[in-house]
């Protein structure tokens, strides 16, 4: 199981079921934050059901479709992101994202997302990333426009939240754009420890 330490203060580390109960106070102190956005959250209504999700990140990640991991700052964690998938047709996937609300305004995701999309490119050989988030949903669009994604469409109201349909942006990054960005993206170490 990997961590990877992205600088002196933030690492991602890959979910293992001894991290259920701190994963799970984190989001459900963060419940109201995250609902407008997030409609799995009031699924987690213990800590049995975060160490479920756990599993069946790592049983993904045995399968070679991706993985799930968390984000701790200082070591204290303070959100999640990961892969939903890995299309091998398209050869591209989508990364999801959340993150506490004491976290957010520090570039923390931005971060973050970073070292997921360089490794999708990196040590997987893959196409294209996608980030998808709600219309309304203006910090979660910011993290793929700091990036240089490319807004290349809108799925209208496709994501329902309790009772309300949200009109859903899709975000774009190709391998040949990534690797030609100003800064070398390409230069932040893939991974270690992944099936690739």
């Amino acid at each position: 199981m990997f961590t990877f330490r992205i600088n002196d203060r933030l690492e991602l580390r890959l979910y293992v079921p001894d991290h259920a109960p701190e994963v799970f106070a984190v989001a459900d102190a963060n419940r109201e934050h995250i609902r407008p956005w997030l409609p799995w959250i009031d699924a987690v209504k213990t800590v049995d059901d975060t160490r479920t999700f756990i599993k069946k990140g790592l049983e993904q990640y045995a399968r070679d479709d991706g993985f799930q991991c968390g984000i701790w700052e200082d070591n204290v964690y303070i959100g999640g992101l990961g892969y939903h998938w890995i299309n091998r047709n398209g050869n591209f996937t989508e990364i999801g994202y959340w993150l506490a609300k004491s976290a957010e305004g520090r570039g923390v995701m931005t971060t973050a997302v970073r070292v997921l999309v360089n490794h999708a490119f990196v040590a997987w050989k893959l196409n294209k990333v996608e980030i998808r988030a709600a219309r309304a949903n203006h910090r979660s669009r910011s993290v793929p426009k700091r990036l240089g994604f490319t807004e290349e469409g809108v799925l209208r109201q496709i994501s329902r939240i309790g009772t309300t349909y949200h009109d859903i942006i899709v975000y774009g990054m190709l391998a040949s754009e990534w690797s030609s960005r100003e800064g070398g993206e390409f230069s932040i170490a893939p991974i270690t420890g992944s099936p690739h």
